[in-house]
């Protein structure tokens, strides 16, 4: 018999809130389901407030049936995938929902892939739908795919009559080189728009029958780092999973109850789970924003008197430092939660100061349907991104062997649990090398390098893919990233290793300048503030002074453009 490891003995569980348990079942029914049982229950509730147009969950639900209804009839069957090029609207909850009615697998393409990349993942998923935004659609014909379908949805067309000319503008300003495409387009021949669609078909999908625990549900793309973008293949049991874990840790938030906004990118895992899965089924109200505008952000708290709040690091980098975040009050928040990237202390500390709130560090990736690491409430350790949730067993393993690592030391954290995905779409080989088999388990290797102290809470350290090899030591990205920014006269850094015959490679930092601190401070002060920090060959060898920090669409430092720029 093979002996526990620590991390199969769960620390962590003497941390958990008085209601949560170990383990909580998960029902095994489709997302399908779900969302009926809670169109059904809430049908009267607002369930979206888009710019001041308010859908009940009944409205919602007669337009995901009859959108489903049209895709059957324009042939879309169980199995098939249908690509979504969507912005946050409420078109992004109809094509959503819609497309699983119809028995579809859903690949959400994310707004600013440009053309290669829309073509990519149309060809390797095989897809042969697309529901587009119309401003987006001249990319997907960049890429020269033939497609069975094209669904175009304007943004408008959930807009009060109003505000239709005001959300076209803002989106102009955001995505300046797109346009409408002519009318002429829509003439051609599997072309229809999904406002036309809506009002052609009545409400009365064939239903269709679900294995929750084989049927995928959805296929993200993820990674395309150090190869090719991967399709994550997530069931209908995946994602039950993490949310019958998320709602047992955070009892705190009710199902019916609950008012939020959603302004993080449906695309991605972390606006997903929060807008288009949790806030849906589980009967919450929720105002949808397109873009990120802080003034739009602070007004939807206090108009929807937010219970709940989710974003990333960076929206609460700036909210701190913005003069007008205090209009809200954040107290009356039952949670809140930074996720999606890892959360600075400084960061932490100084949201604490402005808000008298604390943020709740989250940790989960597309891989694992969004479920990990979460900080149990009023029991946070700062610059810790929690303990994990019901469900999940995590470890520290070795980034090279299947085996573990002692508590305290660095290495990759692993996750054993329900909601790992299936693997990788067509990529068996991928899905083999993600995989660590210990003590008789199969884990999923997350790519994130972390340590768990003797409570069992997890520390983020870096991503594996990000380590700097300097004369065969370990220099990691973020820890370099993090001394700079104790400089005052730092504003962002970011760091990556250059490859060098002699040394394996050499520590090169990127540095913004605080406005006033430029052509005032010298790349040898910054370097030698580093030494007093750093050991010696975490030091960066070569600083360079930059305008501007490249980052990815949802605001981590793109690691990926600073090697493209060196290059």
């Amino acid at each position: 018999m093979v002996s526990e490891s620590i991390y199969e003995q769960k620390p962590w569980l003497r941390h958990y809130p008085p209601a949560a348990p170990a383990e909580v079942e998960v029902p095994r029914v489709s997302l399908v389901e779900m969302f009926d049982r809670a169109t059904d229950k809430y049908k009267d509730k607002t369930a979206i407030v888009f710019y001041g147009n308010r859908i009940s969950f009944g409205n919602l639900r007669d337009k995901v049936d009859r959108f489903a209804t049209a895709l059957q009839d324009l042939g879309i069957k169980k199995g098939d995938v249908v690509a979504l090029l969507l912005l946050n609207s409420a078109e992004f909850f109809i094509a959503f929902y819609g497309s699983l009615k119809a028995g579809a697998i859903v690949s959400p393409i994310s707004p600013v892939y440009v053309s290669p990349e829309i073509k990519y993942q149309l060809e390797d998923s095989g897809a042969e739908t697309i529901i587009c935004q119309d401003i987006l659609w001249e990319n997907v014909e960049r890429a020269g795919i033939g497609l069975k379908n094209v669904i175009m949805t304007n943004i408008a067309d959930s807009l009060p009559a109003a505000k239709r000319l005001l959300g076209k503008s803002v989106l102009r300003e955001v995505y300046q080189k797109m346009a409408v495409p002519p009318t002429t387009v829509l003439g051609r021949e599997g072309f229809h728009q999904m406002r036309n669609l809506l009002r052609k078909y009545p409400p009365n999908p064939r239903q269709i029958s679900f294995n929750p625990e084989e049927d995928l549900v959805s296929l993200p793309y993820t990674g395309g780092t150090t190869g090719p973008p991967k399709g994550a293949m997530l069931t209908h049991y995946n994602l039950l999973t993490s949310h019958s874990s998320f709602s047992a840790f955070y009892s705190v938030l009710e199902d019916g109850k609950e008012t939020t906004v959603s302004y993080q990118p449906f695309y991605h895992a972390a606006g997903c789970f929060a807008g288009v899965q949790e806030a849906i089924i589980r009967g919450w109200t929720q105002v949808v924003l397109t873009t990120p505008d802080l003034d739009d952000i602070i007004n939807a708290i206090l108009a929807i008197k937010a219970t709940y709040f989710q974003g990333a690091p960076t929206i609460y980098e700036i909210l701190k430092d913005y003069q007008k975040t205090n209009r809200a009050n954040w107290k009356n928040l039952k949670i809140i939660i930074s996720a999606a990237d890892s959360l600075h202390e400084a960061t932490a500390r100084d949201w604490e100061a402005r808000t008298k709130t604390q943020l709740h560090d989250y940790w989960g990736m597309t891989e694992t349907a969004a479920l990990g690491t979460g900080t149990p409430v009023g029991k946070r350790k700062i610059g810790s991104c929690g303990i994990p949730l019901p469900n999940v067993i995590a470890g520290i393993a070795d980034p090279d062997k299947d085996e573990f690592m002692p508590v305290g030391e660095l290495g990759e954290l692993v996750i054993h649990s329900p909601a790992v995905c299936k693997g990788y779409w067509k990529m068996p080989q991928a899905t083999e090398d993600s995989q660590a088999v210990i003590n008789d388990k199969v884990w999923w290797r997350t790519g994130d390098v972390m340590s768990m102290d003797e409570d069992g809470y997890f520390w983020f350290y870096d991503r594996k893919r990000d380590l700097i090899k300097y004369k065969g030591l370990r220099v990691y990205a973020r820890e370099v990233e993090e001394a700079l920014k104790l400089h005052s006269a730092v504003k962002e850094a970011g760091v990556i290793g250059i490859p060098d015959k002699v040394v394996g490679e050499n520590v090169k930092a990127f540095v913004v300048l605080e406005a006033d601190a430029r052509g005032k401070v010298t790349e040898e002060e910054i370097v030698e503030f580093c030494r007093s920090r750093l050991a010696h060959y975490k030091v960066p060898r070569i600083l360079e002074f930059v305008g501007e920090i490249p980052r990815t669409d949802i605001g981590k430092v793109s690691r990926r453009e600073l090697r493209e720029m060196e290059e």
